[in-house]
């Protein structure tokens, strides 16, 4: 009888040991580098401080596609070393997507356009340097939750904001904005007066921009998402098709409330992340080297 008790013991640690090295070994190794400068002149302190980002990068694999990833937090608060921000990043480095998590000037600290601007020169930090780190400069795209959903949108509409840096929205392979504002952002209405509860549509708002010339996008929302946001997102997609885009989906995840619609993107089998990894692998431009778009010039450090 002892001897059987040993043996079920025995197979017991040996199966979870064997458990314990499958997960290890199905997830590939992860390098991360951290607090990359991506604006070359900072004027402030608060600027060096807040403009870094963090490099989580797969090991093994060449040419592989990126995501730049941009925190919530309203505009007002958050950073890239956020659980949610970590864990979304693990999981697409994990399975062969690079992500750059990257941290932005917040309000009342700066307002309008500021945070828009340092989205920008991430983007293009990113789409400049991500070769000499072994992935693909042309399958570069942009994502984030809440108020980083917001940057994603305005980078990929509003084209003035990548200009300085010789870039156009349609070089970025795609957007993937996480429950963010299609209107003008709630902040951006109270550092200019306007009551929160007054919706508002202008220069500042992803939606004034939609064209049939945007590059592709995948929006989401949840179900039980913050009041307005799931039908804020599913007029953009309708304001785009009306304008003639072809290329703009819009996914209603279930049982998600503003921050589970994020916040399980790590779990294995989250819609959110199979429909960005398929939206990847859609719109990922390495086969085709003939019709390359422009990259970011490098500029003198």
């Amino acid at each position: 009888m002892p001897t059987n008790v040993m043996t079920r013991r025995q197979l017991i640690v040996a199966s979870l040991l064997l458990s314990a090295t499958s997960l290890l070994s199905a997830a590939e190794p992860i390098q991360v580098i951290s607090d990359l400068g991506y604006r070359r002149d900072p004027v402030t302190d608060y600027e060096e401080t807040r403009c870094k980002l963090d490099l989580y990068l797969p090991q093994g694999v060449e040419n592989f596609p990126t995501i730049v990833w941009f925190h919530g937090g309203g505009l007002q608060n958050g950073d890239k070393t956020t659980d949610i921000a970590v864990a979304v990043a693990q999981r697409f480095a994990a399975e062969g997507v690079a992500v750059a998590s990257v941290n932005y000037r917040l309000s009342p600290q700066v307002k309008f356009p500021a945070y828009i601007e340092d989205a920008a020169a991430a983007v293009a930090y990113v789409q400049r340097e991500i070769e000499n780190h072994g992935g693909d400069p042309h399958s570069l795209f942009v994502s984030g939750h809440s108020a980083g959903g917001y940057l994603t949108l305005m980078v990929g509409l509003d084209a003035r904001y990548l200009e300085p840096h010789g870039l156009k929205p349609t070089d970025i392979a795609g957007f993937m904005p996480v429950a963010g504002q299609t209107i003008t952002h709630s902040t951006v209405r109270e550092e200019r007066g306007i009551p929160k509860t007054r919706p508002t549509v202008d220069s500042a708002a992803p939606l004034f921009h939609a064209s049939k010339d945007a590059p592709p996008f995948l929006c989401f929302a949840g179900s039980n998402d913050l009041p307005m946001r799931a039908e804020e997102n599913a007029l953009f997609a309708a304001a785009m098709k009306a304008a003639g885009h072809r290329q703009t989906s819009y996914l209603l995840v279930a049982d998600r409330d503003h921050g589970a619609v994020a916040s399980r993107i790590p779990e294995p089998n989250d819609p959110v992340a199979a429909a960005m990894k398929a939206f990847i692998d859609d719109h990922r431009r390495l086969a085709d080297k003939s019709s390359q778009p422009s990259r970011a010039p490098s500029l003198d450090r």
